[in-house]
């Protein structure tokens, strides 16, 4: 990030966890800095423009999200489980899909059963809380050992 971009190597953003409480998760930093600055809070499309050449490479291969491990030992998140969003889109989210906040009944992962089955990022937001509901809902230490292949497995083979 430093050989192409001035500024922090480490981002921190509050997002929202279990019981609905807010955290800040760690990543790489992937964009320029103060990347919001002039949109505000945005989703980040999969060219997004706004992302240094370094931090196109990490997003593609999602290294970017390594530091949420430290979320992780710290107790903040799993490994497994819904992705964390902002609480400016919890606020939205909260009232057009009537079962989102169940999802916050457990702690958010790094990565989870919907973003293994293609529903990560800029996809139908329906869709990813059908799959989250269904990890809460069949969550077993087999489910996770699968989602945890899965991400393994199309990081290296699918992404590249």
């Amino acid at each position: 990030m430093k050989l192409t971009s001035r500024g922090r190597v480490f981002y921190a953003q509050e997002r929202m966890g279990l019981d609905g409480r807010a955290f800040t998760v760690y990543k790489f930093r992937s964009m320029w800095e103060n990347a919001e600055s002039d949109s505000g809070p945005v989703w980040a499309p999969e060219d997004d423009p706004r992302a240094t050449p370094v931090g196109r490479w990490l997003r593609k291969l999602d290294l970017d999200e390594l530091p949420q491990f430290w979320n992780a030992l710290r107790g903040d998140m799993s490994i497994v489980g819904p992705r964390p969003e902002r609480p400016f889109f919890v606020e939205q989210f909260k009232h057009r899909i009537p079962q989102y906040m169940l999802r916050h009944k457990v702690k958010a992962g790094i990565t989870g059963w919907a973003q293994v089955n293609g529903w990560r990022g800029n996809t139908s937001l329906e869709k990813r809380i059908e799959y989250d509901l269904y990890y809460i809902e069949n969550w077993s230490v087999t489910l996770d050992l699968k989602i945890m292949w899965m991400t393994v497995f199309r990081g290296l083979f699918q992404r590249v």
